[in-house]
Formats: structure tokens, C-alpha cells, sequence
């Protein structure tokens, strides 16, 4: 017996009905279209949405199987972490537009770094990850190992040390709920990011080898071998759910056409559902707000390939969506 949907997910279904309220539930409904076909699915991370806390909805899509493998910035690979250990120290400036430049300077001498409405408290949670994410590093570099960003972070989260901080739920981080999966997590760019500055602040002092942390074009080559074997076991396909543009979105999204174009692979599948949600502006020249044709003629996606564009609000899209799937 199919499970009944609950209160926000009549909400969805009853009001959204034009524009882009109808482009959301036609995305919901071919995401979960996709899923009951046994297909498998890409959720790929940009802005700031593990500070937007979207760990809430996104956490609980992992446990239920309904994401395969996550591509994200550097900055919500870790943002996620921060929030799960110092909570209760970050600061809400619901006021932030009237900010002088002189209140900015203050909340930097008080150790607190801005992003739109929300300040990450320094010293609560950069510092207070860096001695144990720094242990991870350097207990590899003693034993001669290697391994990607990600896969410090998920050591980081399961070897418990991180436990005596927790201020949320852990139910509601998102990274937590993929170490314990073991989700694979693609981060391009890594670097861009605070914990990335500390690795190479590490390796500027002579402390850290940079061989120890693996690099972009070794994510890309593991991600080209995952889809390969993922495309020949799954009938239905790979799709791509892109929130924001950037790196997080360009990186994976790239992998078929290199597959198809440089590795002359010519039965690779395009990705076989494709939506993102984005607020970019397609006349400026973005890549992000291209409409999803655009990917067509760069051998991303097919003809046939289901393709939404929801041009709104990532941080109130993605969780009602998710909402959606999860039958809230």
C-alpha cells in the first residue's frame, strides 16, 4: 500500500500550479519518477546550503536511499560540520542590508565571518574542527596514505571525537548521515575553501605534505569509473539535480562528454534526468542559468532527457521538493 503523502506535500500538490510553483512539482514528480524506475540520482551542493541548514531534509533523503552521491563545495563539505558543533555560538543579522562597513569590521574583530543573514562563529567552529581534522591528516601522512577531502571529514565524524560538541540533532547533518552511508561525495575545488586554506596554511609551514590530500582531476577520474559501472547496472539511468550553479554543477556534469568525447566512449548514457534551481541570469552569459537545451549541444544530456529549471530560491525549493520525496 502506498504510504499517504502528509500535510506539506498536499500543500505543494493543491497550490502549485503555475510558474515556477509548477516547475517545482514537475521536478518533484520526475525525481520521483526517475527513483521508482530505479535510477539513481546526483545531488550536487553550490552557495552556502549547509549553513542555510538544508542538513534538515537532506540528511533524511540519504537515509532513505533516495540520493546515490553528492558533489559539493568545499565550503558545504565542512559548513555542515560547523553547524552540527557550534550552533549555539552562530549569530542571526536578520538586519544585515543596513550593515555600515564599520559594523562588518566588528563582527570580524569578534571573530564572526558573514554569509547573507547568517555569522559562523571563528572560533567555535573553525577551531574547534582543526586539531581533530589536523590529526586526520597527519596520521596519514605517518602511515604513507592518501585520500580525499570527503573521506578525511567522514573519518573526522566517525572516529566519535566530534560527539562531545554536537548542538543539533545529528539526524539533521547531512554529512554525518553520508559517512555513515559511506556516500560517495565528489568536491572540486576543494582548496576554496577555510578547512582547504588550513591544509595548505599546514603545507606552507612544511607540516603537511600536499601529496597526502588527493587532487580535482583524481575526483574526476573516480567519478568517470563510478559512472561507467553505475550506467551499466542501472536500465534507468544517472540523473543530476543541480541546487545553484558553480563548480559543484559544472565539475560532474562534465564527466559525459569527456567520457564520450575523449575516452571515445560512444555507448556512454547521458545523464537521464536533469533539474536545477537557480536564480542566474541566462542573457548575462551563464553558464548556470542556461536553460537545460543549452546542455544538449556539449553532450551532456539527450534529447529524450526529463529537464526542469525552477528560477527561484534554492533555500525554499530544495526542502520542499525533498518534502515531496520523502512524502512529508
Amino acid at each position: 500500500m502506498a504510504t499517504e503523502r502528509g500535510p506539506i506535500s498536499q500543500f505543494i500538490e493543491r497550490n502549485f500550479l503555475h510558474f515556477n510553483a509548477a516547475a517545482l512539482m514537475d521536478a518533484a514528480k520526475g525525481y520521483e519518477e526517475h527513483l521508482e524506475n530505479n535510477g539513481k540520482m546526483m545531488i550536487t551542493l553550490a552557495g552556502a546550503m549547509s549553513t542555510a541548514e538544508l542538513g534538515i531534509s537532506l540528511a533524511e533523503m540519504i537515509r532513505q536511499g533516495k540520493v546515490d552521491i553528492i558533489s559539493c563545495t568545499g565550503a558545504n563539505l565542512e559548513e555542515d560540520i560547523m553547524n552540527l558543533v557550534a550552533h549555539s555560538h552562530y549569530r542571526r543579522v536578520p538586519h544585515y542590508r543596513d550593515l555600515s562597513p564599520q559594523d562588518e569590521w566588528e563582527l570580524l574583530g569578534n571573530h564572526f565571518n558573514r554569509v547573507t543573514d547568517t555569522c559562523i562563529p571563528e572560533e567555535e567552529a573553525f577551531r574547534r574542527l582543526q586539531k581533530h581534522i589536523f590529526k586526520q591528516w597527519n596520521d596519514a601522512q605517518v602511515r604513507g596514505e592518501r585520500y580525499f577531502p570527503h573521506e578525511y571529514m567522514y573519518k573526522m565524524l566517525l572516529s566519535g571525537d566530534l560527539e562531545q560538541y554536537y548542538e543539533i540533532n545529528p539526524r539533521n547533518s547531512w554529512m554525518l548521515a553520508a559517512a555513515e552511508r559511506n556516500l560517495p561525495i565528489i568536491t572540486p575545488g576543494w582548496e576554496d575553501s577555510t578547512m582547504g586554506n588550513i591544509f595548505a596554511s599546514y603545507c606552507i609551514k612544511g607540516e603537511l605534505q600536499p601529496s597526502i590530500m588527493k587532487s580535482g582531476i583524481e575526483y574526476m577520474t573516480w567519478l568517470a569509473k563510478w559512472y561507467v559501472e553505475t550506467a551499466e547496472t542501472t536500465p534507468a539511468g544517472i540523473g543530476f539535480f543541480q541546487i545553484g550553479g558553480g563548480i559543484a554543477g559544472d565539475f560532474p556534469i562534465c564527466v559525459v562528454p569527456m567520457l564520450y568525447q575523449d575516452m571515445e566512449m560512444e555507448n556512454v548514457p547521458f545523464w537521464a534526468y536533469f533539474c536545477q534551481i537557480s536564480d542566474s541570469t541566462t542573457s548575462y552569459g551563464s553558464y548556470s542559468g542556461a536553460v537545460p537545451n543549452e546542455k544538449i549541444t556539449w553532450g551532456k544530456l539527450g534529447i529524450e532527457t526529463p529537464k526542469f529549471i525552477v528560477e527561484s530560491d534554492a533555500t525554499i525549493v530544495a526542502p520542499l521538493i525533498f518534502a515531496w520525496l520523502l512524502k512529508q
